[in-house]
């Protein structure tokens, strides 16, 4: 049998080649991919919300409590649809999958830059992923956690814990039951730019500022307990 011996030149002047390789360090951020319901929750709650040196930004906490509202917001368009509305007059779709509540229906989008492609995928538009991928860039340009790497983490640790388990703990705006004069079912069921000139319409109301209806430059909105 043959054998191939290396010439001890060879060996020599290879050393350096097989010398150990430092492991690269731990991403101190990381997504679920894209294609999966806890990839896809997560970019969905990262890109609604604001991060540090953007126009709405006000704290990390600020930001992870619009997070939370957020997921909220989607939960509630599946579990607790108020007497007198139907799922499709709030979430613009029927279906019991947090997916198709981002996404929508009927070539209706419920939330900007997230759909369905004409091959029933779910997927972002390229300037949610430019964004995402930006803010893991940051994120990870360290060597400790910071506050985009919490932010980003408690997004995906938020989605992964709704897809496996669905979501616990206190709704900040469950207990809501007036706004102004008006009756109202409380929870949230629907969030926008919190600029004056945005308004979901119909029976939503604007939960006050004053009820933590302002959130990383998010403006959340109830029910009227009464459709007009």
């Amino acid at each position: 049998m043959r054998r191939c011996i290396l010439p001890m030149l060879a060996l020599t002047a290879g050393i350096g080649l097989l010398a150990p390789v430092a492991p690269a360090a731990p991403a101190l951020a990381e997504l679920d991919r894209a294609d999966t319901a806890s990839g896809y929750l997560a970019r969905l709650l990262i890109n609604e919300t604001s991060f540090p040196g953007e126009r709405a930004y006000v704290s990390e906490t600020d930001s992870k409590n619009a997070m939370l509202a957020i997921l909220y917001v989607l939960h509630s368009r599946i579990q607790n649809i108020p007497q007198g509305y139907r799922q499709e007059h709030i979430a613009g779709v029927r279906s019991t999958n947090i997916t198709d509540v981002i996404t929508g229906g009927g070539g209706k989008r419920q939330c900007e830059g997230f759909y369905r492609n004409a091959a029933g995928r779910f997927v972002t538009a390229p300037r949610v992923e430019e964004r995402v991928n930006n803010l893991l860039s940051i994120a990870n340009r360290g060597s400790k956690p910071g506050r985009f790497s919490r932010l980003l983490n408690y997004a995906q640790g938020l989605a992964r814990a709704y897809v496996k388990d669905s979501i616990a703990g206190a709704d900040r705006f469950a207990g809501l039951k007036r706004v102004g004069p008006v009756e109202v079912t409380g929870r949230a069921y629907s969030w926008m730019t919190d600029t004056g000139s945005y308004h979901p319409g119909g029976n939503f109301v604007a939960i006050p500022t004053t009820d933590d209806g302002s959130l990383a430059g998010n403006r959340f909105f109830t029910l009227r307990k009464v459709p007009k």
